[in-house]
């Protein structure tokens, strides 16, 4: 028997188990389907929240926790796999006007850098740029990774030094006199002591039967991908709640629809036509370069898209990462950590009181199951 069960293999499960094996644990992780590839796949790998300042302070702090640990957690999974998740900084660059005084005052409380950049140093800057405002902003530390690979590599890293179960569903988790004592799935029984529940958009649905049913929900989000030149884009840019991302290899990644349709994830050719026409509108020569792919996800939306990180009341030695809406990969070290933290018994990285399954949150700050604010 491991010391721990970890219950699902997107990049928060994928973490946390490496955290935990670096502290010594012996770990299983148990996936419905294979590593990382439902919303960790399918999302874009913006090293930020979307629009930072619209978050709530316990969001920041995991999202800069994270950021200052990307390069080593990097260059650490591209020298024990061979796999690079291509870490790229060239900055996130935001064009909506109304948001420049938000920003503004969120910078200076969190001492984040912002450059405004007028319209003709715009033109120099991004020359295949068609919208040009009068003052635009530039995150200029913000990067983003391929987050396909980092998964890959994630995954990489881990085999031989945990107990990986793909391809197996869990029915249940079983508990017994007020603790738990493992999960019941489509294989047979697996023991455990402790546990922890990383099942994003289907964390409501394990959870339930205890008792203890966190506000998440699945929203839909759409992707498409162009199969551009390298240098024709040079930043990510965000304008009216859409992103576009240049790849390395000059791929470039446009995202995405916020849709609340329950468990369904097909990609629709209505979503696939606003996604072209939100990139086209930015950057024209995308109506010219030959579309790749389109896919969609299943995001774990929260209320106020602040993640669960926590021990589940009532069923000691339960515990439960999941809800981080958008947001997984840039909080997804940070978080792995604080649960990591948690179940070792160490001091925690951040308080841990924001990301209890009780606390209270925003009804309004992110979107969740029971609220979804345009672009959060």
């Amino acid at each position: 028997m491991s010391d721990i069960l970890v219950i699902g293999g997107g990049i928060i499960g994928l973490l946390t188990a490496r955290e935990l094996v670096q502290g010594g644990a012996a770990v299983t992780l148990v996936e419905l389907g294979e590593t990382g590839r439902e919303s960790s796949w399918a999302g874009g790998g913006i090293v930020s929240p979307l629009y930072p300042w619209r978050y709530p302070d316990s969001v920041t702090a995991l999202a800069r926790w994270s950021q200052r640990l990307y390069p080593k957690l990097c260059a650490d999974l591209t020298a024990e796999t061979g796999i690079d998740p291509e870490l790229t900084a060239n900055g996130l660059l935001i064009l909506d006007p109304q948001e420049l005084e938000p920003a503004l005052a969120w910078a200076a409380t969190h001492g984040t850098e912002v450059q405004l950049i007028d319209s003709v140093q715009l033109h120099e800057a991004a020359p295949e740029l068609a919208v040009r405002p009068p003052t635009a902003m530039l995150l200029p530390a913000v990067g983003n990774v391929r987050n396909p690979r980092l998964v890959k590599a994630a995954r990489r890293a881990l085999e031989g030094r945990i107990a990986l179960r793909e391809q197996e569903e869990v029915h249940a988790i079983l508990a017994a006199d007020g603790r738990v004592a493992g999960v019941r799935t489509s294989r047979g029984l697996i023991q455990a002591d402790q546990v922890v529940v990383c099942t994003g958009a289907w964390t409501a649905r394990l959870l339930d039967p205890l008792g203890q049913r966190p506000d998440i929900a699945p929203v839909r989000g759409q992707m498409l991908l162009f199969k551009g030149r390298p240098g024709q884009i040079n930043y990510t840019t965000l304008w009216r709640e859409h992103y576009v991302i240049p790849r390395r290899d000059g791929r470039v990644l446009v995202g995405s629809t916020l849709e609340q349709t329950g468990f369904v994830k097909e990609a629709t050719a209505q979503g696939r036509e606003s996604l072209q026409r939100a990139a086209v509108e930015l950057y024209p020569h995308l109506a010219h370069t030959p579309i790749e792919a389109h896919w969609a996800g299943l995001r774990p939306g929260a209320p106020g898209g602040i993640p669960y990180i926590a021990p589940v009341p009532g069923t000691a030695g339960l515990y439960v990462n999941a809800g981080h809406y958008r947001n997984g990969i840039v909080t997804g070290p940070a978080s792995a950590r604080l649960v990591a933290d948690l179940l070792l018994g160490r001091d925690p990285v951040t308080d841990p009181a924001p990301y209890a399954l009780d606390a209270p949150r925003l009804s309004d700050g992110g979107a969740g199951a029971s609220s979804l604010r345009s672009g959060r």
